[in-house]
């Protein structure tokens, strides 16, 4: 068993509730992964992405989402130094709004 295999496994269960955990990549889906514990996770999901990733790494990915909580774009933009209007997500914007925005 490799070390990458024991990190994905730490995270929150209802994280990865609808893929076999088992079968995730930490490179092939790290996207997702980001994606994920960004708007769903704990704090310490959180600290699990960002030592494995770091924080740049994680903002490199962030930049290219088309869409993401605003909340988790905050967090990344303050943590990480970086003006919201450089996330594809904050300048692309869906067309309706959705429902229960809070």
């Amino acid at each position: 068993m490799n070390p990458t295999d024991l990190a994905i496994r730490k995270f929150s269960s209802h994280l990865f509730w609808d893929v076999k955990i088992e079968l995730l990549d930490p490179e092939d889906s790290r996207g997702y992964i980001i994606k994920r514990v960004l708007e769903y996770g704990l704090l310490e999901d959180w600290q699990l992405i960002r030592n494995y990733y770091g924080l740049e790494q994680i903002k490199d990915t962030v930049i290219e989402f088309r869409e993401l909580e605003p909340k988790a774009l905050n967090m990344v933009a303050l943590l990480s130094n970086t003006p919201r209007e450089k996330f594809r997500c904050y300048n692309t914007t869906q067309l309706t709004n959705k429902h229960w925005n809070f």
